[in-house]
């Protein structure tokens, strides 16, 4: 696996949001295509990334309308990315040190496709010990906001 790049694993079909789309806009969309995250770019360029843990956080807790906020209001913005040409074990630990679950990949500054951590175990199981400390804080997330 040392010499397995992030193009080899990574989805180059990414789904993509205006700043302007709505939260209402975007969650139907991720819901309808079954994702956990939309990049949002603007002039061809990625200028930040909305997930599904921003809505439930920044929207559904707080009690605002998803009609009334926008994608850019809530988007992250400076994302962390990788390349087509890094390993995967430098994308896990790029997700790890940045308790991140996705990664744009991005080519010479063009979105070229998508890493998730659930892509990175599907291809290496063996990730999983690597990847773990993630998946235990969406756990604790989920037990906070259940509970």
């Amino acid at each position: 696996m040392p010499n397995t790049t992030v193009k080899d694993v990574m989805n180059p079909k990414v789904v993509v949001a205006k700043p302007q789309a709505t939260i209402k806009e975007a969650a139907e969309i991720m819901s309808q295509l079954r994702i956990g995250c939309l990049l949002v770019m603007e002039d061809e360029k990625v200028i930040g990334i909305v997930t599904e843990s921003d809505i439930i956080g920044k929207i559904v807790a707080k009690k605002r309308d998803p009609e009334r906020v926008t994608v850019d209001e809530i988007m992250t913005k400076n994302i962390i990315s990788t390349t087509p040409d890094e390993t995967l074990d430098e994308a896990a630990e790029k997700m790890v040190e940045n308790k991140i679950k996705r990664l744009p990949v991005l080519d010479g500054g063009k979105l070229v496709g998508i890493i998730t951590a659930t892509d990175l175990i599907s291809f290496e199981p063996k990730m999983i010990e690597t990847l773990s400390e993630l998946f235990s804080m969406k756990s604790q997330i989920g037990r906070t906001i259940a509970g």
